[in-house]
């Protein structure tokens, strides 16, 4: 069966911020005001994502005299082709109010995975991106195709990743990794730092995306890449910098993929497209993105929910258990304009603006098991269009001075985000016959219950988000001592509309809520610190509801989750290593009896605790031999359950422990070659609360390979992976309740040829 494709509808973004579209269309002039790169060049002390491809020193590879020359008097030009292996892990990252640090110097625990680990990996998605983290694990959305992170014991929806710490402006169901120059983690609660997060998650952690700029040199880079077992694509990433002291950059980053992936008969599609702006002088910076990207999953398989008291064994790997009629559709613009001013040499004023308009539909079906033996289930269908707009801002200073012996840094601004959701949706009321193991396939039933209009969505959520931020790091004791004391203001402000019976508004959520932050970090040594931070997390408070509820319609203050961490890190720029230890409460709430009467009061009552430790190592370990990855171990605790029936269980798809290792070898006797291998082994996951279903321990290996080598004085990479080495089966996630099983062997190859 055919499924329409969809064409997005960008007029209102067009007609709201014009000068947006009309820079990415000026994406492909770019070489009309592009120097040729030289043939032959000398490489910057730091690069982003490029290899030194070239130098005048003698060394084992290829060489070429000038024709006319005498041998006497000719020098050889060395072109050597590089391995790209610059740090593909960094410390340190974005931190929302406290701007860009390294992270030695800062009371978290945060990291970069860089835009070089992006393509010798061949990531396609920011889950594949976040497999080389032990803190990270991946599972889908609810009934559908997106992504969604798993950090320290809770979630990240898509709707709460930000690009340069700007929440909104995020594709919030699938991310093409290929635009990004880096994806930072930041573990932990971060209220403070970036606010809270529109759809209230992002309790345990956060992830933000940076995108690409211009590089000091030229860069043409051209990637062809295949996936079995029949996607094809490719990727350019063309960088310029020119003008008067190369003041002006631009970069233009394009990728695209198509066909059928490891899993049989489900197929994907990817087109993304990004172009940056930027300028400086020595005052001012300036920077402007704007991005395109387009993702579609047709017969896509999604998760399994259960009715049954046992878990059934996961189906064969590569099988699909759902209907090759689901899909879905995905359409973002989106962009974002930073200016940065130093009024001295210690006062910086700084500024952010983006938005994002996304127009997403899908047919979706998800099996339900109902016999965990035989694998026998039911399947339905229903169709949702979603439409968004999204405008997030942010502006600030930072100043320098000293008191006395001690210096300040004292940051303070605010943010502002507002976000339209249009939806509705349309579902059939008959039930499919299917099974987990031996799938069935029929036609697309007729979907006859509908709520909204799905031909045009009307509003069903309007989400403002106001913050003010101060804060002041002091450092003191030859800047040995640093502590960070502030505190952020957020007023979140929901209405909800009915817009599956006319369209009126529903409910109204107003409240505001003050999250302090203290921090502090000792350096007993240049490259070693110890660190300490309170800090909480912020998430939208309930309303009362429910039959015989004494206080139905009270509003309730904003959840409060508060973390408490202790930590060391050990860091001399190729080498780094972070030990953390946590604890996050995160409060609930429920009705419970109310006197004699029969009658329930809804009260914040409930909690669940999470408690860890986290080991991340990354860097190179001996000349040649490189390690990323780590461990953590974690007891997440439900406390104060209703009527005391779950207190001290686990909480249901948090791992009790997780390990990952990615290493990296050059192989001494064929100069360019990488041999790369990864484990990632993953412990017992709870299904249900009741703690009586769990999901066994799961390991998979990957292993991979890639080659750099010298053509027409360019350097050429080939690279060559396979991810589920063993073909495992197994669940990967139960997560939310519902089982996710874990992708099929993975055969990747890629070529890529600067040029």
């Amino acid at each position: 069966m055919s499924l329409p494709r969809f064409t997005p509808a960008i007029m209102p973004v067009s007609r709201r911020f014009p000068v947006l579209v009309v820079l990415l269309a000026s994406c492909c002039l770019n070489q009309a005001f592009a120097a040729d790169a030289p043939a032959i060049r000398k490489p910057p002390a730091n690069t982003s994502s490029k290899p030194p491809v070239t130098g005048t020193k003698p060394a084992a590879s290829l060489q070429a005299s000038p024709a006319g020359m005498e041998a006497r008097q000719s020098e050889d030009i060395i072109v050597k082709a590089s391995r790209q292996n610059r740090m593909e892990v960094t410390s340190g990252g974005q931190l929302g109010a406290l701007g860009n640090k390294k992270g030695l110097d800062v009371p978290f625990n945060v990291r970069s995975y860089n835009s070089s680990m992006i393509l010798n990996q061949q990531s396609q998605t920011l889950g594949e991106v976040l497999e080389n983290d032990p803190s990270v694990r991946t599972t889908l959305g609810y009934g559908n195709f997106a992504e969604m992170f798993v950090i320290r014991g809770f979630p990240v929806d898509g709707d709460d990743v930000a690009i340069n710490g700007l929440y909104g402006i995020t594709p919030r169901q699938l991310v093409s990794p290929q635009l990004y120059d880096q994806v930072q983690v930041l573990n932990g609660a971060s209220a403070f730092l970036n606010g809270a997060a529109p759809s209230g998650t992002a309790i345990g952690g956060n992830i933000n995306l940076m995108f690409k700029h211009a590089e000091n040199d030229p860069l043409n880079r051209l990637t062809a890449d295949y996936t079995s077992s029949g996607q094809g694509g490719g990727a350019l990433d063309v960088s310029r910098r020119f003008g008067t002291d190369k003041a002006y950059g631009f970069r233009l980053n394009a990728a695209g993929m198509d066909g059928e992936t490891s899993i049989d008969h489900e197929y994907r599609h990817d087109a993304a497209v990004g172009g940056d702006f930027d300028w400086h002088d020595d005052k001012t910076r300036i920077s402007l993105d704007m991005d395109y990207q387009n993702q579609a999953v047709y017969g896509g398989r999604g998760g399994v929910f259960l009715e049954t008291t046992t878990v059934p064994r996961a189906a064969a790997p590569s099988h699909n258990f759902s209907q090759r009629w689901a899909y879905n559709n995905l359409n973002y613009l989106f962009g974002m304009l930073n200016i940065e001013h130093d009024f001295s040499k210690n006062i910086t004023a700084y500024g952010a603006f983006g938005a994002l308009s996304g127009q997403e539909k899908g047919n979706y079906s998800t099996v339900t098991v109902t016999d965990a033996q035989t694998g026998a289930g039911t399947a339905g269908a229903m169709y949702v269009p979603y439409n968004q707009m999204n405008e997030s801002t942010r502006a600030g200073v930072r100043a320098h001075f000293d008191t006395g012996p001690v210096h300040h840094e004292v940051n303070a601004g605010g943010s502002a985000l507002w976000e339209e959701a249009d939806t509705a949706y349309s579902m059939s009321t008959t039930d499919l016959s299917t099974n987990l193991y031996n799938t069935p396939q029929y036609a697309s039933p007729d979907e006859t219950y509908s709520g909204g209009n799905v031909r045009h969505p009307t509003r069903s959520s309007w989400t403002k988000l106001y913050s003010l931020f101060f804060s002041d790091t002091m450092t003191f004791w030859h800047d040995r001592i640093a502590l960070t004391a502030g505190f952020r203001y957020q007023d979140i402000l929901t209405d909800s509309y009915n817009y599956y019976s006319g369209g009126g508004l529903g409910s109204h959520y107003d409240k505001g809520a003050i999250t302090p932050v203290l921090g502090l970090v000792i350096h007993p040594t240049r490259h070693t610190a110890i660190y300490f931070n309170r800090i909480e997390g912020l998430a939208q408070g309930p309303t009362a509801t429910g039959a015989n509820v004494v206080n139905t319609g009270q509003v309730f203050a904003p959840y409060r989750s508060t973390q408490y961490e202790i930590g060391a890190k050990y860091d001399i720029g190729r080498f780094t290593t972070t030990l953390a230890f946590y604890q996050i409460s995160q409060p609930d709430a429920y009705a419970e009896a109310y006197g004699n009467s029969g009658e329930l009061i809804y009260r914040e009552n409930g909690l669940q605790r999470n408690r860890g430790m986290e080991l991340s190592v990354n860097g190179e370990i001996i000349r040649g031999l490189r390690f990323n990855g780590g461990m953590t171990l974690i007891d997440a605790s439900l406390r104060h359950t209703e009527g005391g029936t779950d207190n001290g269980h686990t909480a249901i798809g948090i791992p009790n422990y997780t390990v990952n290792g990615n290493l990296e070898y050059d192989l001494p006797f064929l100069k360019g070659a990488t041999v790369v291998g990864r484990v990632v082994n993953t412990g017992k996951q709870w299904v249900n609360t009741a703690n009586t279903m769990h999901l066994p321990v799961w390991t998979r290996f990957d292993l991979a390979a890639r080659y750099t080598f010298p053509v027409a004085h360019k350097p050429m990479t080939l690279r060559f992976g396979v991810d589920n080495l063993a073909n495992s089966r197994f669940w990967a996630s139960s997560f939310n309740g519902y089982l996710v099983e874990g992708l099929p062997r993975t055969f990747k190859f890629s070529a890529t040829m600067d040029f």
